[in-house]
């Protein structure tokens, strides 16, 4: 197993779920950790609670990754100390509906590409260039199985994975013959803050995650620690991982009833 110990981890949407699950478990491996995300209040009591709790160092950094300045700034700012990032794990990502294309929000459409697929494509650019100089990294990108298949409503969100998919293979393909893994993790059903943002609505999430176990975000945070901590010469390109009560991007079996459209 790969030592992960008094390595650097940066973490993008780590003020919450699956990010900082990651940082929640990295830490115990004994790395250290950047944090980033907008809500920088949130990222301060984690930096506090992983120091204390796992004696590691932590830096909590307020970022959006949909601002190209802010992203280039926030990289080339990091001090010799933080400079030399060994796992990047690109997990800042939202849904902002279920509606069917004719009646969209283009104002969503537009935050969802600027975040998932821009603002990802923007940190990764910033932070593969050191990677590159000292031909050592892992670039992990947290995409959805919804960039695997399709579902109704499912439209702009499922073509931004797509998209992250598609990064994923390419940059692996660009960066061949370079001691560089990428790695691509692609949830199910996961209870987390995600579907409060997507329909802002704590009843209709409620509803979505009743009478099934659903994946939590230490699942998929157990699947990036996974990825990262083989030998150096393994690079997991790839997990699709859904709780066992989802047969599909569309099809959950829920208690007392049968198979179903996910979002009937």
């Amino acid at each position: 197993m790969y030592s992960l110990k008094n390595k650097i981890i940066f973490i993008t949407g780590a003020s919450s779920g699956i990010g900082e699950a990651c940082a929640e478990q990295f830490a115990a491996l004994g790395a250290n950790i950047i944090l980033t995300a907008r809500r920088v209040e949130r990222l301060s009591a984690l930096a506090g609670t992983l120091k204390s709790k796992y004696q590691v160092k932590v830096l909590p950094i307020e970022l959006d990754v949909t601002n190209k300045n802010s992203v280039i700034t926030c990289i080339q700012s990091l001090t010799a100390e933080w400079r030399d990032i060994d796992v990047l794990v690109n997990n800042a990502g939202l849904a902002l509906d279920s509606l069917p294309l004719q009646n969209g929000k283009i104002e969503n459409w537009e935050v969802m590409i600027d975040t998932n697929i821009k603002g990802l494509l923007y940190v990764t650019h910033a932070v593969i260039q050191n990677m590159i100089k000292r031909n050592s990294g892992h670039i992990v990108n947290i995409s959805s199985i919804a960039g695997h298949d399709y579902y109704p409503t499912g439209n702009i969100y499922s073509a931004t994975k797509h998209a992250v998919r598609a990064v994923s293979k390419s940059l692996r393909m660009d960066l061949l013959g370079k001691e560089i893994r990428v790695s691509d993790i692609a949830p199910g059903a996961v209870e987390t803050e995600f579907s409060i943002v997507r329909w802002k609505d704590q009843h209709k999430a409620d509803q979505f995650y009743a009478d099934f176990s659903p994946l939590v975000a230490e699942d998929i945070a157990d699947a990036v620690v996974y990825c990262t901590t083989r030998s150096l010469h393994v690079d997991v390109s790839e997990i699709v991982i859904m709780p066992t009560a989802q047969a599909s991007v569309n099809h959950l079996a829920k208690r007392g009833k049968t198979s179903k459209s996910i979002f009937e």
